[in-house]
């Protein structure tokens, strides 16, 4: 996943969809959202002692973490906003023409400063936070968001941009220059530049209320998943997990001054440990705790959520749309909310069809063992790792043990990346880092050059959101002479000290996964951070790291890391052949989960904010019996009330973007295969073709070039198993 943090500043408010915080005062009632213009300046000495004051004198200016504190954050904001918005009042108050270098450029410039602190800021928000983080974050939300409204609703400034991009054909631009124009130009109408009198007034009391509420989500899920955590002290209900299982948990209930075992809370509906319990009351306790969470109590999301459902339609009827969901698609490659919607209609059938045979085969199995009760949401992974243990001989645990962490890394993901790219890495030691468990590398071309830095961060803590994500803590821009500085967060769990780090299959795909959205950033070649790397529309971010996740199981790839952690054997052909005939199994379930989420995402942004819903829950089975993707058997990948991805920002109405990007995947991983497979040839025009593009340019038809001919869902039908039509 690639969280919200768009290049530009002027859309920096929806930066609150990385937060990741601990519990705080019930969110106030709406206000108006403060002036920017009423921050004072940072005192000299102050400022200029911050390490945020300049740029970092370390490699690619990665962020010092030695001299970074928690008491720097709200001042180099505050710092940074101030000297943005002075900026700004000279390029909007500039005598001379207005010309791409003073305005468009200028701008580009103006955010350089608060692009550098809130790269970091929010990065360390989500995957390092404490109290004092918490409370900089819900103070400078609003303040966030009115600073962006001041920017965009300049109407000198505005007046500027629009007229360069009314003469946009005549001012001899590259394209990049030519995309970026149009880019700032739709940043301001699709943010109420065009709006009048109180409608201004209107969206700045919208924006700043939703950034607050927004905040409160993020922090009540972490809190709320935090306090989900199932403590179990009877050994007996723990029969079927593995010993590393159970270190963990027992390391975890002592760090919390608990006898026994604690089992946290993932962030799916789905918890990993239910396919291995035996004990069905334990899976059921497990299971109910996660998709129970934020429903109730100090932490209980569900005001939150109607309240931003409301605030989105209303913000998108204000600028002239029907729904929050015409607003955020009209920007993205589907273009409508009908085109996403039918993608996903379209695969919601087969995929329902073959979970409810899934289902009937699952039952099957719990009445041969003379079970004596309904398969349940909490029974579908144990019972379906018993059906693909019977149908394939294989099961999770024979796999796992090739799955070591490092190996994973440095044999598949690296090799992958040198195999297709020519790239190579060299860890390093020296930089400063915020958690010991953090990793960096120095990442080079195949010319030798360097590339950019790798920083991974693999373990799960309670202070980090859940989920798996990649972002920036420095952008390549020519503009800044800046090389791209990139991170990978995991959760996986930290086993006991001394143990191996063995990854599940998810695991091993998420890093895969998420090293193709690292991929995608360190390939950024642009003059401009506005639409560098992984700047792009939503439903094309996720494609090239789904794709990515393709060469884990392609076999020279697989056999290079899959070495088992004990023996050092090479993963068996014949275990390989198992993998491969068992690819598709579950695929039902995986896909109706997913969409499920989907279509939820969609429903809630298809509100028109005059009629909405009171209760969370009944909306929530309502609108998957009427998309019909809903089962008694399967719950959503996320629950409304956890919906990280939705309702702080990022993905709102743009969930969708998953399957759409995996369409894409497919139908490329298809085109490798028919020329060759993993080449540096193949991998070369890729790069040049499709993942150095950034946000420039219509994504859609530099695809197509490459390609040869546009997109089909073919490969991705029969990668999941189902027929086609």
């Amino acid at each position: 996943m690639i969280p919200a943090v768009r290049k530009t500043l002027i859309t920096l408010a929806v930066c609150v969809s990385l937060s990741a915080c601990q519990s705080e005062p019930e969110t106030p009632a709406v206000t108006d959202a403060p002036k920017p213009e009423a921050q004072a300046p940072a005192q000299a000495g102050d400022w200029a002692s911050n390490p945020f004051s300049k740029a970092s004198t370390l490699p690619l200016q990665a962020p010092d973490f030695s001299a970074i504190r928690d008491e720097h954050y709200a001042p180099a904001l505050t710092e940074a906003m101030r000297l943005q918005l002075e900026a700004v009042e000279a390029i909007a108050n500039n005598a001379e023409p207005a010309t791409f270098v003073n305005t468009i450029e200028a701008l580009e410039r103006s955010g350089e400063t608060l692009l550098r602190v809130a790269n970091v800021f929010f990065y360390v928000t989500g995957s390092y936070t404490n109290d004092t983080l918490d409370q900089v974050q819900a103070d400078f939300a609003p303040k966030l968001a009115a600073h962006q409204d001041a920017i965009t609703l300049n109407e000198a400034l505005f007046a500027r941009v629009k007229s360069l991009y009314e003469q946009r054909a005549t001012l001899g631009l590259t394209p990049e220059q030519e995309s970026v124009l149009t880019r700032y130009y739709l940043n301001f109408t699709r943010n109420g530049a065009l709006l009048q009198g109180d409608a201004r007034e209107q969206l700045k009391t919208l924006n700043g209320r939703l950034s607050e509420v927004q905040t409160k989500f993020q922090q009540n899920v972490l809190e709320g998943t935090k306090n989900a955590a199932v403590h179990v002290t009877d050994a007996a209900a723990l029969a079927g997990l593995e010993q590393s299982d159970l270190d963990t948990a027992a390391a975890a209930a002592k760090d919390a001054g608990k006898d026994g075992w604690l089992f946290a809370i993932v962030n799916t509906s789905t918890q990993p440990l239910l396919s291995k319990a035996q004990n069905r009351e334990f899976r059921e306790r497990l299971y109910k705790a996660s998709i129970e969470r934020n429903t109730s109590g100090p932490n209980d999301n569900q005001p939150l959520i109607l309240e931003i459902a409301k605030l989105r339609a209303e913000r998108a009827k204000l600028l002239g749309y029907n729904n929050f969901a015409d607003y955020i698609i009209e920007d993205q490659m589907a273009k409508t909310a009908a085109n996403a919607k039918k993608l996903m209609q379209d695969v919601a059938a087969p995929s329902v069809a073959a979970a409810k045979k899934d289902a009937g085969e699952l039952q099957a199995l719990i009445d041969e063992a003379g079970g004596k009760f309904k398969l349940a949401p909490w029974d579908w992974q144990f019972y379906a790792e018993k059906l693909r243990a019977k149908k394939y001989n294989l099961d999770e645990s024979q796999v796992r043990p090739y799955f070591e962490a490092d190996s994973v890394l440095n044999n598949g993901v690296f090799f992958a990346a040198n195999k297709l790219f020519g790239l190579t890495f060299k860890e390093r030691t020296d930089l400063p880092v915020y958690d010991k468990v953090v990793r960096t590398f120095d990442v080079f071309d195949a010319n030798g050059d360097q590339l950019g830095i790798y920083y991974l961060d693999l373990f799960a803590r309670p202070n980090k959101r859940g989920g798996a994500w990649m972002t920036n803590f420095v952008d390549q821009s020519y503009l800044f002479g800046t090389k791209p500085v990139v991170t990978n967060n995991l959760n996986v769990p930290k086993p006991a000290d001394g143990q191996p780090v063995l990854l599940t299959s998810d695991e091993m795909n998420t890093l895969f996964h998420e090293f193709g959205h690292a991929l995608h950033g360190l390939f950024a070649n642009h003059q401009y951070p506005l639409q560098s790397g992984t700047s792009t529309p939503r439903d094309f971010v996720e494609f090239p790291s789904q794709w990515f996740e393709n060469w884990a199981y392609e076999p020279t790839v697989l056999r290079n890391f899959a070495k088992h952690h004990e023996t050092g054997e090479t993963i068996p052909d014949e275990l390989v052949q198992k993998i491969k005939n068992a690819s598709s199994f579950n695929a039902g379930f995986a896909s109706t989960e997913y969409l499920a989420s989907a279509l939820l995402d969609m429903s809630w942004h298809e509100l028109d904010g005059a009629t909405m819903p009171t209760d969370v829950l009944a909306f929530e089975r309502q609108a998957l019996e009427q998309n019909g993707v809903y089962m008694d058997e399967i719950y959503p990948r996320y629950r409304s009330t956890y919906f990280s991805h939705v309702f702080p920002g990022g993905y709102s109405a743009g969930y969708y973007s998953y399957l759409w990007c995996e369409v894409l995947d497919a139908d490329a991983f298809a085109g490798f295969t028919e020329r060759g497979g993993m080449t540096r040839e193949n991998g070369d025009a890729f790069r040049k073709q499709v993942l150095g593009i950034g946000g420039v340019g219509d994504l859609l038809a530099q695809y197509t070039a490459w390609r040869g001919a546009p997109p089909k869902a073919d490969a991705l039908m029969v990668r999941r198993g189902f027929d086609k039509k």
